[in-house]
């Protein structure tokens, strides 16, 4: 077995793991083994420039030069590999520069060079001397002269010179191009490169080697693997040195590639070479894993393992090993004090454990609450967040120890995102933190702490025996904010009072709730996460708990969705309507009364506020913090607070039906916000916008955003008709006018499907909306060709992707839980019952141990991903499981299979809603919402 050694690190190579972009035991197998070995051992280098040829190397050779694009998973991997950090990447290429560009659909984080690397920027021919500029006209005329006298021959013209195309060309013909080109090149002023079937010609004298050096140059890097397929290329095999690593494509290379020295009488600088261009594409995707792992350690705790405590105010995660790793304070967007789920325990943690440090047995939810218990052998845990007053800002964080077993206490606050030096203080009956605004304390009777330094900062640990207490247990207590006038009674004794207050506040309002016999107790949980999102003071609705979880890991698609966003917030609390709870809606629709009291007018609502309806602060970074899995940045904020997100007024008037139609009652409040929602549409409907997705680019005319503002018109009648209102404005030709445009403007023909935008080509899963609006009947064909072609092009396994084209931002994300809801309700829709049913089982099998959905699921790494535990996940579940339980019994018109009202492999609750065993692997109206990012 080879050990790859790079420092004090050692890699095994024989024990690779599955990644986001493939299997390393895949590499293995195909790779000649010194070959892979090699690629390790680059992969470990602090600052890694990969640099690649274009055709014939990341793309195919193909007889028209204008058909080669490169491989897709080639693009993913270079993509993947730029958002890494300390890690660059560039192809360098004989095409021109706005060929390469417009052919590789790279982003702009990749380094193209163009014309054998004589073109750095589009202005290249700028830079020409008056002598370069006489030789390039000199060259042109000659060039058009040969193409006169050879039709057939293609040219490519650059910005500083011509590439002859000899591939193809018959015999006599070639002779005479051949003939030509020497003719051409025996001026001084222009430079012949050779290359496989092309001659290139140029003003400008340079190689792919002083390209090559010179980015080296710049960008500081510390190694260069280098791969190309070309005589071109061994200009820069040429300059590589011996930590550096270069591969040649070769078409007599054996198969998974080998020395370059066994492929006589192949003459070439590079140390391998590999057959084509798919084996470039798994020697990419092998670096990307291997660097990754290497840059970020051993693996995080994956995200779907956090547990969510809460009360109606606060919220925190607790991850499977009994660690408190994230809890915001006072608000759900303040700072947190214990961060270390976003990379680092210096970021702030409160554990509790068995002193021997064994793993925990089990983790689970208390039967309809989010009272988390986590057992140890000898030794269980109880953790929830306190009921608090109303009219205060309080967090209590309580904690619980029984057993016989000595459990070790670790009590590392950090407020601010550990952004500062933490000092703490022992008192009477417990530990105080000191330098903070208000009074921090970790109440906790009879525990003797020891203040330890652990990275700058102050942790407190202590060691105690649960069963030798008079009550045979432990009651840790931490209140953040004033006097909170329970805990002397607390510790006590009254504990069990307390932790029954808390119970009783979820089990009493989940006996009100009108639940489905399919999936009852997971539906449950998605209930409770909901409801937890829900800032009882304010009203306000969170799209999730946590900030900067990936949507890639190791990506830069790391967003805060601590925040109330007026589409996530309605759709959250109108799917509590549908399961018989009310006040949070009529909470939201309070909160955003008070929003629209301070607005200039309803079409200038931000599409998100903070959940006191405060402004947003300025979207930044924290620099000190690593990310999740070393993701960066972690940023707090979110800059689509400025966006223009018009397909929001569509959601907020159909929570105005369905609370008005479940009281049978409309107040003048609701009837106005009503009337709002329409004259907002009214003034901006035909306007260009953001979308749902906030990409980070200029507004265009999303198909879904129309569909939204015909939503908004078409359940406004609904509501003015069943009330009897009277209608102020031409509604219903406003309906018909926004219906008309977004049927015939939104559909393309060629694509066969609804689009992404007018005039475009992308498909976006949001574009199911044309048919779960209601807007195009269930039974058009061009709503069942929408279905169809989404699920062919965005769904991947149990999962569907928001789209594939280019949103502004490097990086890679995974499948959107909300967006497979989507495509199961239209499945229903349009009579494919049994697909519908087989989505929503695997999507269930996708839940969480303990019955929580982050935002994403990346189906190539079974990893999931996003801010956890996300609103929009769970209302879609809940929406998609309701649906599927009206129709329990009901064949499918295709097959006439007949579904029961649960899956006859199903476990069950307590392997998917409630529960997780931790010590080893994971146990596991129309409109559904949506989430974002791109942000």
């Amino acid at each position: 077995m080879t050990v790859i050694t790079s420092g004090l690190d050692t890699w095994d190579p024989a024990a690779p793991t599955a990644g986001p972009l493939g299997d390393l035991a895949e590499a293995m197998r195909t790779l000649d083994a010194d070959l892979f070995t090699a690629i390790g051992l680059i992969a470990r280098t602090p600052r890694l420039l990969v640099a690649t040829d274009y055709d014939g190397t990341i793309a195919p050779i193909v007889d028209r030069p204008t058909h080669a694009f490169p491989l897709p998973i080639s693009l993913v991997s270079m993509r993947a590999l730029a958002a890494l950090p300390e890690t660059d990447v560039a192809v360098i290429s004989g095409r021109s520069l706005r060929d390469l560009a417009a052919m590789s659909r790279l982003p702009r984080e990749v380094t193209l060079v163009g014309s054998h690397g004589s073109e750095t920027d589009i202005d290249a021919v700028d830079a020409l001397s008056a002598a370069e500029r006489d030789a390039l006209r000199r060259l042109r005329r000659s060039v058009a002269e040969l193409s006169a006298e050879l039709p057939e021959l293609e040219v490519e013209t650059k910005p500083t010179g011509s590439a002859i195309h000899l591939r193809g060309l018959p015999v006599d013909a070639r002779a005479v191009a051949e003939a030509a080109v020497g003719r051409i090149a025996r001026d001084p002023e222009i430079t012949l490169v050779r290359g496989k079937e092309v001659a290139d010609l140029s003003v400008v004298t340079t190689s792919k080697g002083d390209a090559l050096r010179e980015l080296r140059a710049r960008l500081d890097s510390g190694a260069v693997l280098y791969i190309g397929d070309d005589i071109s290329d061994e200009f820069a095999l040429a300059t590589l040195g011996s930590g550096d690593l270069g591969i040649k494509v070769a078409a007599a290379a054996p198969a998974g590639g080998g020395p370059a020295a066994d492929l006589a009488p192949l003459e070439t600088a590079a140390r391998f070479a590999v057959p084509d261009p798919e084996t470039v594409a798994l020697i990419l995707t092998s670096i990307f894993e291997l660097r990754r792992a290497w840059l970020f350690g051993k693996d995080a705790v994956p995200i779907e393992r956090h547990t969510m405590l809460a009360n109606g105010q606060s919220t925190a995660l607790v991850d499977p090993t009994g660690r408190i790793c994230w809890m915001p304070h006072p608000l759900p967007h303040s700072a947190s004090m214990f961060s270390e789920i976003l990379g680092s325990d210096a970021a702030g943690y409160f554990s509790v454990g068995v002193a021997t440090g064994a793993k925990p047995l089990t983790q689970r939810y208390q039967d309809h609450t989010t009272l988390v218990e986590t057992r140890w052998a000898g030794l269980t845990a109880r953790d929830y967040l306190a009921p608090v007053p109303e009219d205060s800002q309080d967090t209590v964080l309580v904690r619980v120890l029984t057993g016989d077993a000595e459990a070790e206490i670790r009590f590392a606050p950090r407020p601010d995102f550990g952004a500062y030096p933490t000092r703490l203080e022992r008192v009477g009956d417990g530990v105080r933190v000191l330098g903070t605004s208000e009074p921090i304390m970790l109440h906790a009777r009879g525990v003797e702490f020891e203040i330890v330094s652990e990275n700058g900062s102050d942790t407190a640990v202590a060691r105690v025996r649960p069963s030798d207490r008079p009550k045979e247990k432990v009651v840790l207590a931490l209140v953040c904010g004033g006097y909170f006038e329970d805990t002397d009674y607390l510790l006590d004794g009254g504990e069990e009072l307390i932790r029954r207050r808390a119970t009783g506040y979820w089990r009493n309002w989940v006996n009100s709730l009108d639940l489905p016999a399919l999936k009852r107790e997971e539906v449950s949980r998605s209930a409770i996460t909901l409801r937890a999102m829900c800032h009882e003071p304010t009203g306000g609705v969170l799209a999730a708990a946590t900030s900067s979880l990936p949507e890639g890991i190791g990506g830069i698609r790391n967003w805060d969705y601590r925040y109330c966003w007026l589409r996530d917030g309605s759709m959250t609390v109108r799917t509590l309507i549908d399961l018989g709870s009310t006040a949070e809606a009529e909470g939201f629709l309070a909160w955003l009364a008070g929003i629209l009291a301070d607005a200039a007018g309803p079409e200038q609502l931000h599409p998100l506020y903070a959940v006191d309806g405060s402004a947003l602060t300025t979207e930044a970074v924290l620099e000190h913090l690593p990310g999740y899995a070393g993701s960066r940045p972690v940023r707090v904020g979110n800059a689509a607070e400025h966006q223009v997100q018009l397909d929001v007024f569509g959601p907020v008037t159909e929570l105005l039906r369905d609370l008005a139609f479940t009281l049978e009652d409309l107040s003048d409040e609701n009837w106005r916000l009503t009337c709002e929602m329409v004259t907002a549409v009214e003034r901006r409907w035909h306007e260009a916008d953001h979308g749902i997705w906030e990409a980070r680019r200029e507004p265009k005319h999303n198909v879904y955003t129309k569909v939204m503002c015909w939503v908004t018109v078409d359940r406004a009648i609904e509501i003015a008709e069943h009330f009897g209102r009277t209608m102020p404005g031409a509604w219903r030709q406003l309906r018909e006018t926004i219906a008309d445009d977004v049927i015939t403007r939104g559909w393309n023909a060629e694509v066969g499907a609804y689009t992404v935008a007018y005039g475009e080509d992308d498909l976006d899963a949001a574009c199911l909306f044309v048919g779960l609006s209601g807007l195009l009947a269930p039974d058009d064909p061009r709503f069942a060709a929408t279905v169809d072609a989404i699920e062919r092009d965005l769904r991947v396994g149990p999962t569907v992707f928001r789209y594939h084209y280019d949103d502004g931002l490097p990086g890679l994300e995974g499948g959107f839980h909300i967006c497979t809801t989507w495509l199961i309700e239209a499945f229903i829709l349009v009579g494919r019952l049994d697909d519908a049913r087989d989505l929503f089982r695997r999507l269930d099998d996708l839940m969480g141990p303990t019955g929580l959905f982050p935002e994403e699921y990346d189906p190539a790494s079974e990893t999931h991903l996003g801010n956890h535990p996300q609103a929009y996940s769970h209302l879609g579940y809940i929406r998609v499981a309701r649906m599927l339980d009206d129709l329990a019994g009901v064949p499918d018109p295709a097959s006439g299979h007949t579904d029961g009202s649960e899956d006859p492999d199903d476990t069950g609750a307590a392997g998917s809603a409630g529960s997780a065993d931790t010590s080893g692997a994971s146990s596991t109206s129309v409109s559904s919402g949506a989430t974002r990012t791109a942000d």
